[in-house]
């Protein structure tokens, strides 16, 4: 999957300018894939004290061309299971 049909799943995967994500951290390679309208971040950082999260903020931000100001976690500091809310640009 290129850049644009990301960028493009990751938009259709919006739920009222939230998005759902599952993380894996500690994972072999930093990666954002979306199969059948989930969305999976795959990190390479330990998750403790945020850090996995602050990756995947970043990941995400980068795949959809937003500033990482744009993505706030909404629900799921401590899980794997997240909800980010897109703020508009």
């Amino acid at each position: 999957m290129d850049k644009t049909e990301l960028k493009a799943a990751l938009e259709q995967a919006l739920d009222g300018g939230h998005l759902a994500v599952r993380v894996t951290p500690k994972a072999s390679r930093n990666v954002v894939v979306v199969e059948d309208g989930q969305v999976r971040v795959y990190v390479t950082t330990v998750p403790e004290s945020g850090k996995a999260t602050k990756d995947v903020i970043k990941l995400l931000a980068k795949a959809m061309g937003r500033p990482k100001s744009a993505l706030t976690l909404v629900r799921g500091t401590t899980s794997r299971d997240k909800v980010f809310r897109l703020d508009a640009d």
